[in-house]
This record gives C-alpha cells, sequence and structure tokens, in this order.
C-alpha cells in the first residue's frame, strides 16, 4: 500500500460527481456536510465512488482528469470511527483530507493501448489451452519461452489484488511481475519502477486486459506489447479508507483492507 502521506490544508470541493449502485442512499449525507451533487466533470471538483472498489476503478477509467474519494458502502461494511462517513467527509470539507498520487500503469500493443491502476494482465484465451510467450525486460530476455496461463504486472496499490493471489506477497515500490501457472519455474519480480517489460506471444490465442475494465485485447501468435508505468497519475483522497484493517465486512468480519480487487 502507498505510504499515506500527512495531513495538509488543501482546497475545499463543493460540487462532486457520485458514483456507485447505491450511491443514492450516500445523497442526503453529502448534502447535510454541504456539498453539491453535479453530473457534468467540467463542473465538478471531485468523485466520490460509493460501494466497493470495483466502483473506484471504473470511475478512474471514466473521469482521469478528477480526483478520487472511496466510500465503502455501510450496507455492506462495518466502519471503525477514523473511516466513518461523517469523519471522512468532514476532513475533506475543512480540507485536512490525504492526497495521493497512483502511477498508472500502460499497455500498448502498436494499434491498441490499456491503462489501469491496479494491473495489466495477460491471459490466455482459452482456459484448456497455455499461452507460450518470451519476456524481455529492458531489452534483456528473462528466462526461455514460457507455458502457462500467462502474467500479472501491478503497481503497489493493486499488488493486493490479483499478484498478491499468485504470489501470497505485496510490495510498497516498483512494479511486479508475476506468472501465472507456469510450468516453467520462474520467479516473480518486484521491478524499477522505468522498467518497461516486453512480452512476444509465440502461441495464443489470449487476451490483454486492465483492471476491471470489460474491454479487452486480443492477441494471437506473432503479436507484441509492451508495459510500463505512464506519466499520468491519479489522485486519491483519504486512501486508508480503503486499506484500513479496523473497518470490517459485516457478513463475514474479516478484515476490509485486507485484500481489494
Amino acid at each position: 500500500m502507498p505510504r499515506r502521506p500527512a495531513a495538509a490544508k488543501n482546497p475545499r470541493p463543493t460540487r462532486v460527481i457520485i458514483t456507485g449502485k447505491e450511491s443514492s442512499a450516500f445523497l442526503p449525507t453529502l448534502k447535510k456536510h454541504g456539498f453539491e451533487v453535479v453530473k457534468s466533470a467540467k463542473n465538478a471538483d471531485l468523485v466520490i465512488t460509493y460501494g466497493g472498489d470495483g466502483s473506484l476503478l471504473g470511475a478512474d477509467r471514466k473521469y482521469p482528469n478528477l480526483p478520487k474519494l472511496a466510500i465503502r458502502s455501510s450496507e455492506e461494511y462495518l466502519k471503525c470511527d477514523e473511516h466513518a462517513d461523517s469523519a471522512v467527509l468532514g476532513r475533506v470539507a475543512s480540507g485536512t483530507h490525504t492526497r495521493t498520487m497512483l502511477s498508472r500503469l500502460q499497455a500498448e500493443t502498436g494499434s491498441a493501448s490499456l491503462s489501469g491502476i491496479n494491473d495489466i494482465v495477460f491471459h490466455n484465451e482459452i482456459f484448456t489451452s497455455a499461452v507460450r510467450y518470451r519476456v524481455r525486460i529492458d531489452g534483456e530476455y528473462y528466462s526461455d519461452e514460457i507455458v502457462g496461463d500467462g502474467l500479472v504486472v501491478a503497481t503497489p496499490f493493486g499488488s493486493s489484488a490479483y499478484y498478491r493471489a499468485i504470489t501470497n506477497s505485496v510490495f510498497r515500490v516498483g512494479l511486479g511481475l508475476a506468472f501465472n501457472n507456469s510450468t516453467e519455474s520462474v520467479n516473480h519480480l518486484v521491478l524499477a519502477e522505468t522498467a518497461r517489460i516486453q512480452v512476444e506471444v509465440t502461441r495464443g490465442p489470449a487476451q490483454l486486459i486492465a483492471d476491471n475494465n470489460p474491454r479487452h485485447i486480443p492477441l494471437k501468435a506473432g503479436d507484441q506489447f509492451t508495459i510500463r508505468l505512464g506519466e499520468e497519475k491519479a489522485e486519491l483522497w483519504e486512501i486508508s479508507t480503503i486499506f484500513c484493517k479496523k473497518c470490517r465486512f459485516r457478513v463475514s468480519r474479516r478484515p476490509a483492507g485486507s485484500r481489494h480487487v
């Protein structure tokens, strides 16, 4: 998880876009704290996602240039005092909220591209047929041809999702490269932020996916793609609401911050 910066005086947003399937239940709380709900990104200062982590990922695709505040649904989560709705909105309204800049991953195939704040996933399209591929890191080949289900490149923010499921680990800086069900013994890697990961598909079919984006890029034998950190960043406010171990799922009572998707 990215390190939380110290609180400081920030601009006070007044006009917000609210997203999430349960967002209508949150409207009275927003108005109580003096926020005006708007529809257009041109008129908004902030996007508030009310629901789960998928709502945040979708909002970042739709509103890439606006800061986001992720608030978990009160129907699904038991929140600690620090992350109660009134506490979080109070900090935002007073300008004492935290602000975190997250790097976005960029995947490019030459004719198409995808970006995400969580991860980029290269995956076999037919579940009963493995893909074959070669990987170069900064121009140097890593291992021989690899056979398996594909690979995952994750940011520190996304390392607690698919990357963690494969490697049983997370990381705080750099880029994570995990190999999914490879037949060879291939070590997972944490690379420098400047690393460029180049992949050549030697047997498909396969697909390239970013975060929970329903759009994907189809790949076949001979296709190549590059994954790296892009120059654009996503701004998240009060990021600790996502990773808090004191907030709990209502059904399971497990920590809400143990893993996000």
